[in-house]
């Protein structure tokens, strides 16, 4: 199927009339674009077509609408923090990629929080505890964070915003292993071995800001849903954390370098041969909401040169399925290129990403209520409540 396909084909998969399909265009539920061959005319974006019409044969009963929710589906609350419009990813109505041109981690935390301006004075925190990595320092901090940090539920504005510049400040300690002042990319460089004016900094400041929020992800989801509850924004970020751990989220840098290790032992074509003859993934490659490529990616890799293997490994990718790299791809990409260690993407992406999971946690507690959905039952159907046979 290709990807773009003109207004006639589109109204005959969705059995609609063209003023219909311009009508759910407008609305963005469909993405249009200038016909290269007749700009007068417009193509739609074939798989936002084919999600339309699945809908519309599951019809609008409240299950059908909330299981297909789940899975890159319908919005499922309102948010004011960060949206994906047009490829584009953008905090509060900035593009996120321009950000990063420019912005510091600390300064999009609070623009995602609803705020801009001078920083805020932090509380007082301990040395980060110790680890094996950044993944063992990270989890303990925030678990000892959450066994007294009061409720958000209910708490001045202020207080809270405070606590959340000292969260991130906690997670960056403990991704550099040892506490230190001065902006957060600043201090996992020098953690990092990254020389002084060699570029990595600011390498590592953009994929911070790039990293920083992505909608409602599975990390932030379980962030909203502890933080509706009324628990407190450490614990919140903890049960990011916990989503953020998983290999089909933050841990798919390590699936990403397994796909290069059997791309440098193999040769790339070979590799993603065997693995597409199995209809195993391509780690790294492709995104689900940004199907002409990722900004994310493409933004920091304009940036720096891959090394030759991974440059190899995309370019193989490329002509074999037409799949871009994504973030994670980026992330590997910019370790090996600086030489940080192996966790380095995973302590990049939970540093970032822990100022989105805290924006998204206070506007849940500000303006929601308990995120408590229903289950379809699919198990044994249950005894009569009267004793009598379940025949």
């Amino acid at each position: 199927m290709t990807d773009w396909i003109a207004a006639e084909e589109a109204c005959a998969r969705l059995n609609v009339r063209s003023q219909t399909l311009y009508a759910y265009a407008s609305r963005g539920r469909l993405t249009a674009r200038p016909d290269p061959a007749d700009p007068r005319r417009s193509l739609y974006r074939a798989a936002d077509v084919a999600a339309l019409a699945e809908r519309k044969v599951r019809g609008r009963k409240a299950a059908a609408v909330a299981a297909g929710a789940i899975a890159w589906g319908e919005p499922v609350l309102d948010s004011a923090i960060t949206t994906v419009v047009g490829g584009r990813l953008y905090y509060r109505g900035r593009d996120a990629a321009e950000l990063a041109d420019s912005q510091t981690l600390e300064a999009v935390a609070r623009l995602l929080r609803g705020g801009d301006g001078a920083a805020l004075k932090r509380s007082a925190r301990g040395a980060p505890p110790s680890g094996p990595d950044m993944r063992a320092r990270a989890f303990t901090a925030l678990a000892q964070r959450a066994g007294f940090d009061p409720p958000a539920l209910g708490r001045h504005p202020l207080a809270l915003a405070v606590e959340a510049a000292t969260l991130l400040d906690v997670l960056a300690d403990a991704a550099a292993g040892a506490p230190a002042s001065g902006a957060i990319h600043e201090r996992l460089a020098q953690a990092w071995g990254c020389a002084r004016g060699d570029g990595g900094a600011d390498l590592i400041r953009r994929a911070l800001v790039l990293l920083a929020d992505h909608e409602l992800n599975a990390s932030t989801f379980a962030a909203r849903v502890a933080a509706s509850t009324g628990a407190s924004l450490s614990a919140a970020a903890l049960a990011g954390l916990a989503a953020l751990s998983g290999p089909r989220h933050g841990g798919a840098g390590e699936a990403m370098r397994t796909l290069a290790l059997e791309a440098a032992e193999q040769g790339a074509a070979a590799a993603i041969a065997a693995r597409l003859a199995q209809d195993r993934s391509l780690p790294g490659f492709g995104h689900a909401l940004y199907p002409e490529g990722d900004p994310r990616a493409e933004a920091l890799l304009a940036q720096f040169e891959p090394p030759a293997a991974l440059l190899g490994l995309r370019n193989a990718v490329a002509g074999a399925t037409g799949l871009r790299p994504n973030v994670d791809f980026a992330l590997v990409a910019l370790s090996e290129a600086l030489n940080l260690p192996r966790d380095a993407p995973f302590a990049l992406f939970a540093t970032a990403r822990c100022a989105g999971w805290i924006a998204h946690a206070i506007e849940q507690v500000q303006t929601g209520g308990l995120i408590r959905p229903r289950a379809r039952y699919a198990g044994v159907t249950p005894a009569s409540s009267s004793g009598g046979s379940a025949n």
